[in-house]
């Protein structure tokens, strides 16, 4: 009997485990589905509410205000609340505050719903993302941000239907409000499960810590979140601006345009899902550097306006985009600390929601006063201070791991 029972317990752990990741992408896509919506819906919610084109950024900041405040804290609500009931919660949050959106009388009333979005959002990205670079590593990471790609690349689909078809914005918010919802029953029905998952790894525990303060000292640990500051803000501005760009600058029918930028986010979901092979076999570093080149290249060929090469740079650049922040996240144990990990993770998220929020309404601001045409410069100035950022943290740790290596050979000596 006892070889029996053996042999029958592990295939419900496997589906368990299986069942378990399975949410976890769910939480990413849930992620997805909004950022990808918004670049699509801003023109008609301009001429809804009769703004100008850089009000944006007052809906960009509260969402960064109620995300940065969330994704700081979210281990500690996770460590308290246990996985599952804080992703329930958290989802319930954000289709509350989607359906609100749909139903917002004024301006002002969807500004406010948006500092509710972020609340919701930041626990769910901060707490995957820490469960997943100390479980898992950076397949999985790249694999579970391809989910996040997936919903980002359904949203523009899903909102273009929406208009298309004479609905409207506020019924393509509605249906991603009612799947936001439909996730957090899924949560709550297997909580158990993600409290199994969470007695394995103390992934959220260290974000309550008194690591922060020391954080907070090492240079790497600034560096690494302006990384993060300005490639999130990249990656938003690329998916929020460049729909207004083809459409209201250059002319391009809004149907072909929304098909644009759903291809833009069905690139990270692709780009995810191969790199997610390839990062075994190439180092980080070396990764990096050339998907951070590459993007240079592609932002100065939309920024050119290259006939047809413009549309297709669109999609190239969210294809190398891809592993970056998922890669980023892997290495955030071995860069700062595995004890730190949780506290790291949640301040580069919460630098990354800034990012997200300020270069997008930084954007708004400039082609407000001087035109369309400046997004693709702003897209390679973006580009270009990654790459920069990037090479400064990998010169920064490099100098500190000798200067490690140093001080214990001193002390033996």
């Amino acid at each position: 009997m006892v070889p029996t029972e053996r042999v029958t317990a592990a295939p419900p752990r496997r589906r368990r485990h299986a069942a378990t990741l399975l949410l976890a992408s769910l939480g990413f896509v849930s992620l997805g589905l909004p950022e990808g919506s918004l670049g699509v819906a801003w023109p008609s919610i301009r001429e809804a509410f009769g703004l100008p084109l850089d009000a944006l950024g007052l809906l960009l900041a509260t969402f960064a205000c109620g995300y940065f405040i969330s994704s700081a804290v979210s281990g500690r609500v996770l460590s308290r609340l246990g996985i599952g009931p804080a992703l329930s919660g958290s989802c319930a949050l954000t289709g509350i505050s989607l359906l609100g959106y749909s139903l917002a009388p004024g301006w002002l009333s969807m500004v406010a719903l948006g500092g509710l979005l972020g609340l919701g959002a930041g626990i769910i990205d901060g707490g995957l993302n820490t469960y997943a670079a100390v479980q898992h590593g950076s397949r999985v990471l790249n694999w579970m941000h391809a989910a996040f790609g997936l919903g980002a690349a359904v949203g523009p689909l899903l909102m273009t239907a929406a208009i298309s078809s004479g609905l409207g914005w506020q019924i393509g918010y509605a249906v991603v409000g009612v799947a936001q919802l439909g996730l957090s029953v899924g949560y709550a029905v297997t909580r158990d499960r993600f409290s199994s998952t969470q007695r394995h790894t103390e992934a959220a525990r260290p974000i309550g810590s008194p690591a922060a303060p020391a954080l907070l000292r090492n240079p790497l640990m600034w560096l690494s979140a302006a990384l993060f500051f300005t490639y999130v803000g990249f990656e938003a501005a690329a998916g929020q601006w460049t729909f207004s760009l083809f459409t209201l600058g250059r002319g391009a029918p809004p149907t072909i345009a929304g098909v644009l930028i759903s291809a833009y986010w069905a690139s990270l979901t692709v780009g995810r899902i191969v790199f997610g092979v390839l990062v075994t076999r190439v180092s980080s570093s070396a990764l990096l550097r050339g998907c951070m080149l590459g993007c240079l290249v592609a932002a100065g060929l939309i920024w050119a306006n290259v006939p047809v090469l413009s549309w297709i740079a669109v999609a190239v650049l969210g294809l190398l985009l891809a592993p970056i922040f998922p890669v980023l996240i892997a290495e955030t144990p071995m860069r700062l600390g595995l004890s730190k990990t949780g506290d790291a993770i949640g301040l580069q998220v919460a630098a990354a929601v800034l990012g997200g929020a300020a270069i997008p309404a930084g954007v708004g601001v400039l082609a407000a006063r001087v035109g369309l045409e400046v997004v693709g410069g702003c897209l390679v100035a973006a580009g270009l201070a990654q790459l920069l950022l990037h090479e400064a943290l990998l010169r920064s740790g490099a100098l500190a791991s000798h200067h490690e290596v140093g001080d214990a050979e001193a002390a033996q000596g």
